[in-house]
């Protein structure tokens, strides 16, 4: 009899236990809509984050990772779904690691998952991101394949934005390469800065606007200078 009466009572407590999940759910599915259609940003991590508590799984986890990395919260982003490397990890998971650890300033770890992407959907947009990886970590052969792969597959229609300005601002994806084709040169040979000013030439003849590239521009015209002043 005892053991009937407690029996009893395990499977009323977890049915309780149930019904209450099952309502915490529906809560949070509810509120979590809701924070979406007002754009709140907080309210959906808060959601998210609940959610993914009371009923774990890899696409919650994902979609957390990726609303804080779309609010710049990029350690958070990490935290969230982690930094190694991993096969089984879906699209999205490896494009948060690869632009977070980007963010982060972590240029040789973030190449490890842009190469990961990369080798599951070859796209000129990633081949930008790798090739100015890749002159970051000294490693310019590989950046002139993907800057070559880039100049030969970026259409006119694909666009780069730029920030170093307080007003962003987007150019040609063709004309980014180009400039990274700029900086590439001038890296693989420091003598011949006339190659570099010409590639950048002509990211500028495409995008004149191209603040960064005359940027560049300027300070290898000046670097020239001062090797013709040293010669003399």
């Amino acid at each position: 009899m005892k053991k009937t009466v407690l029996l009893l009572l395990l499977f009323v407590g977890f049915s309780g236990i149930s019904q209450t999940n099952n309502e915490l759910l529906k809560h949070y599915n509810a509120y979590y809509k809701e924070m979406r259609l007002q754009g709140d940003v907080n309210g959906v991590i808060g959601a998210l984050t609940h959610l993914n508590v009371l009923a774990p799984s890899k696409e919650r986890r994902d979609t957390l990772a990726f609303v804080y990395m779309n609010n710049g919260q990029h350690m958070q982003a990490l935290n969230t779904i982690g930094v190694e490397k991993n096969t089984n990890d879906s699209d999205l998971a490896v494009q948060i690691k690869a632009f977070s650890l980007k963010a982060l300033n972590q240029p040789k770890r973030a190449l490890e998952h842009f190469e990961e992407l990369y080798s599951r959907n070859p796209s000129p947009y990633l081949a930008y991101e790798m090739a100015d990886l890749k002159i970051q970590t000294g490693d310019m052969n590989g950046a002139t394949t993907n800057i070559e792969y880039g100049i030969a597959n970026a259409t006119d229609e694909m666009k780069y934005a730029f920030y170093e300005r307080q007003q962003p601002y987007e150019v040609s994806l063709k004309a980014a390469f180009y400039h990274l084709k700029g900086l590439a040169d001038f890296n693989m040979d420091k003598e011949n800065i006339d190659a570099a000013i010409a590639s950048i030439d002509e990211a500028l003849k495409i995008a004149p606007n191209f603040n960064l590239a005359s940027l560049s521009k300027q300070a290898l015209e000046s670097r020239k200078e001062t090797a013709e002043v040293d010669k003399n």
